[in-house]
């Protein structure tokens, strides 16, 4: 692995961003998407401004006819070891005249005094590949292809109407002219997205929400498989509502600056008993996963009966969770905070220590273990005026009794 990263570079944020369109195109928003992908909230926006909003379809699954990036990998790797043509090509499964054509015609030219070196990058060479092998349609919408439908388009959407409602006058006005139809889906690429911009930028303010980037739109089915397999609330044992057993508990995230820190919160249900996850670097499901193991794994056995979540993708992980804690997890029905009351209560106690807009990774596992024994020490209304401190004891002590 260290001679691979000698010989060249692989480009950051690969796997993070294809997860990111997944969270994406499940249905969550720019900001819980970067999140739950582990990537930069201002990363994550860049990506979506360059496509307008529209989601890329995912790439064919690879038909073995063509070079893969690992292939790539290893050509790279066995060239540079001196290996021959002929002797990589039977590694890879290849004929020689294969890799023969692959390093004469994706190398690049590096110039040394005196002479000139082919140098072979797997990845430049990939993605060279990939652009000779891109057949692209020119846009249906473009000035240069079709006038007379470019402007018909143009003229409309400047009287405001829809892409919709363009698409389907055209089918009444040119009803013997296919040269004269468009999908209003097309309209809208050519409007948002980069690269296929056939029609002007500003088009998009005649739209009847005006944004310069487009929100996906998607149903209650879509919204709700964005976590898999999840355990809605209804599901719930009666003895999570009326609190009157200890160990349910609730929990989230509060976010910091941009989307870019967090901290994870987790409150019993019955004493009001606050826990807070440390959580430096990234906030996705995996950095979330291996948090709430680590701190449910400090709980005693009864104190682990169940915990509600919302549905954000940081729980993607929760079979997991479950598996490793053997804390059964439930998930609140979609824009229902109230569900997990507690929680929201305390995060708003939190943000008195951790206020909104600012980075929430300056703070260390000691000052959030200070937060919580300061929090879990005030006395509270809703529990006699005792503190979760006394209350979760007084709990623990009738139980063993």
């Amino acid at each position: 692995m260290h001679a691979r990263g000698r010989l060249y570079g692989r480009p950051p944020l690969l796997a993070e961003r294809a997860r990111f369109w997944e969270f994406f195109a499940a249905g969550l928003v720019t900001v819980d998407a970067a999140a739950a992908a582990g990537v930069q909230v201002g990363t994550a926006q860049s990506w979506v401004r360059a496509v307008g909003g529209v989601a890329p379809r995912r790439p064919a699954a690879p038909s073995g006819r063509y070079l893969t990036l690992e292939e790539r990998e290893t050509i790279a790797l066995r060239r540079a070891a001196g290996w021959s043509n002929a002797a990589i090509g039977r590694e890879i499964g290849r004929h020689p005249s294969t890799v023969g054509r692959e390093l004469t015609r994706n190398s690049n030219k590096a110039k040394t005094p005196g002479h000139v070196k082919d140098l072979y990058r797997p990845l430049s060479a990939h993605r060279r590949a990939q652009e000779r092998a891109r057949r692209p349609r020119p846009g249906k919408l473009r000035a240069d292809v079709n006038r007379e439908l470019h402007d018909y388009v143009q003229a409309r959407l400047r009287l405001n109407w829809s892409p919709e409602q363009i698409s389907q006058q055209l089918q009444l006005e040119f009803p013997d002219r296919p040269e004269m139809r468009v999908s209003h889906e097309t309209i809208y690429q050519a409007i948002y997205v980069q690269g296929r911009g056939a029609l002007r930028r500003e088009l998009a303010t005649c739209l009847r929400t005006g944004r310069a980037v487009r929100r996906p739109h998607r149903d209650a089915v879509a919204r709700r498989e964005r976590v898999p397999a999840a355990l809605l609330i209804s599901e719930r044992p009666a003895e999570a509502a009326d609190r009157a057993v200890p160990g349910h508990w609730e929990g989230d995230l509060i976010i910091g600056a941009r989307g870019a820190s967090a901290i994870g919160t987790l409150v019993e249900r019955t004493t009001r008993y606050c826990l807070l996850l440390h959580l430096p670097g990234r906030h996705g499901a995996e950095q979330v996963r291996d948090g709430l193991i680590d701190t449910i794994q400090t709980l005693p056995a009864m104190l682990r009966r169940s915990l509600t979540w919302d549905q954000g993708c940081e729980l993607a992980r929760h079979a997991e969770i479950t598996l490793a804690t053997d804390l059964d997890i439930y998930f609140c029905d979609p824009h229902s905070p109230w569900q997990r009351g507690s929680n929201e209560n305390t995060n708003g106690l939190l943000r008195q220590y951790f206020p909104k807009g600012t980075d929430l990774s300056i703070h260390s596992p000691e000052r959030l273990a200070e937060v919580a024994l300061e929090l879990n020490d005030r006395p509270r209304k809703t529990l006699g005026w005792k503190s979760p401190r006394e209350a979760l004891t007084e709990l623990l002590r009738a139980t063993t009794d």
